[in-house]
């Protein structure tokens, strides 16, 4: 398997775990809020049926979350030539290695970290655009980007 291929397998394993596990979560709270009974403790019960709502909608608002990184995902090309960085690019600088997708930590690769990342971040910013050879200052420091892929 390709790098990038490889790399954009890591981001979807992220958002297809995390899914998992909210979905999980979101049945495991339906299951507390259906299996609860009214007690003679009517204000506690009460309360808990509350806070059970509330946990209902946190996994909810973090559900559309990983809609929203899905769709970006969906937009990467792997096959794109080398060029200018832009969404889906792997990137080697000296400093780091990034993959420009989502941001979902470091991915392992050939005994090195690819570190993926949005293209939001503060660092993919300084990289949008650019090419093989060019340099950027980050933090202070002067990184130069020695190959894209």
């Amino acid at each position: 398997m390709q790098k990038k291929e490889q790399l954009l397998k890591f981001c979807w394993d992220y958002v297809d775990t995390r899914t998992e596990r909210l979905k999980k979560s979101a049945a495991a709270l339906q299951e507390s809020l259906n299996s609860e009974t009214k007690s003679s403790a009517g204000d506690k019960h009460e309360t808990g049926r509350a806070m059970v709502q509330l946990e209902q909608e946190k996994l909810a608002q973090q559900l559309v979350e990983l809609d929203r990184l899905k769709e970006i995902l969906r937009k990467i090309n792997v096959e794109n030539a080398q060029g200018k960085i832009r969404l889906g690019s792997w990137v080697k600088t000296s400093t780091a290695q990034y993959f420009l997708a989502i941001s979902c930590g470091a991915a392992p690769w050939e005994g090195q970290m690819v570190y993926c990342i949005s293209a939001g971040s503060p660092i993919a910013q300084f990289l949008m655009g650019k090419e093989a050879g060019q340099t950027f200052d980050f933090n202070g420091n002067t990184h130069t980007i020695l190959e894209v892929g």
